[in-house]
């Protein structure tokens, strides 16, 4: 892969896969932690949201039943932190009867085969 280089040096492209529920384990909110301090580095991220992934950009989650933070609402500072490339898979959307219009954030919808194509443009892929 290409890096580049901007003033501060060598520019990375770091995908994060986020694949699970936003509640019940820690990967959602430990991906998340990940994501802001490689933003922090200046290093060029982006997020994907695939199979239960989905599920932490939805709009209206009361975790308080399972007694965790509802930490959905950060994903609308990511902008702040110069993270605006957020992926959707389109079938996992479908699988779980989700729109666009369901999510916190806007996103960038793509099918398997396009989602396929950005991921082999990154430098690091993390999956959590």
């Amino acid at each position: 892969m290409d890096e580049f280089e901007d003033d501060a040096g060598v520019i990375k492209r770091f995908m994060f896969v986020n694949r699970k529920a936003p509640h019940g384990t820690i990967y959602a909110l430990e991906s998340l932690e990940v994501v802001l301090i490689s933003a922090a580095f200046d290093q060029d991220v982006s997020l994907v949201f695939l199979d239960d992934g989905v599920y932490q950009l939805r709009k209206d989650q009361d975790p308080a039943a399972v007694d965790m933070k509802n930490f959905s609402r950060t994903y609308r500072a990511l902008e702040g932190y110069d993270i605006e490339k957020l992926y959707v898979c389109k079938d996992s959307l479908a699988e779980r009867g989700l729109t666009e219009e369901d999510l916190v954030v806007d996103v960038e919808v793509l099918d398997r085969a396009a989602m396929a194509r950005t991921m082999a443009e990154q430098d690091v892929v993390l999956s959590f």
